[in-house]
């Protein structure tokens, strides 16, 4: 049984070139051919096909709002978005789209039929630039959050300042002097971009470091 395809591209020759591709598998059916996303929409309704292969910037109807348009009203069909961007703005606003992939276009030649094999299996494709840009992204952030983690020392600090003791009850507490308690608040504030005392205190409450 044929996978039954639908070209959404407003460039002929790319939409022949995937066309010619495909149709050199076996298994696969180009079944319609759309140059904008309004007209995707329509031979999505119209021709129900397995899978719709979108590009993102076309005339009249973007490929973002085609595929949320058609993945509302039709959840089934698997819509594979080609496009040159990776941005992390762009890639989850896609995939909240409805979007089952993701194929950078330079390299839809390569990467297309094992995309198709994968959303049909009920998987999400990405192309593995976007892949590798995702989890770059998040690794600076998981960096990003840890620099803000307080070490012991930084919690004990904050947890008097929040109690309201000043630098001298804090060193003579802790047995530091104060510009060592001063060095640490400082660093506090920097850490948590924090710009005074108050501040400090309604992190402290917030963050279940002291309790009202």
């Amino acid at each position: 049984m044929n996978h039954r395809i639908l070209l959404v591209d407003d460039h002929q020759m790319f939409r022949e070139g995937l066309k010619a591709l495909l149709q050199g598998e076996a298994g696969y059916l180009v079944v319609g051919e759309a140059e904008n996303g309004i007209r995707g929409l329509e031979l999505s309704r119209e021709l129900a096909p397995d899978v719709v292969i979108m590009d993102i910037s076309m005339p009249e109807m973007n490929g973002v709002e085609a595929t949320r348009r058609i993945h509302e009203e039709l959840p089934d069909i698997m819509i594979i978005v080609l496009s040159m961007h990776t941005e992390k703005r762009f890639v989850l606003g896609v995939l909240k789209a409805g979007a089952a992939g993701i194929v950078v276009k330079n390299s839809a030649s390569a990467e297309l039929v094992s995309a198709i094999e994968t959303v049909l299996s009920g998987k999400t494709y990405l192309s593995p630039s976007v892949s590798s840009f995702l989890v770059q992204n998040f690794l600076e952030q998981e960096l990003e959050e840890g620099e803000k983690v307080l070490s012991p020392r930084e919690r004990q600090i904050l947890k008097l300042i929040a109690m309201g003791k000043g630098a001298k009850e804090i060193g003579y507490d802790l047995n530091i002097s104060n510009k060592t308690v001063e060095a640490h608040r400082m660093q506090l504030m920097r850490k948590l971009d924090i710009h005074n005392v108050a501040e400090l205190v309604k992190y402290a409450i917030r963050e279940g470091i002291i309790e009202l």
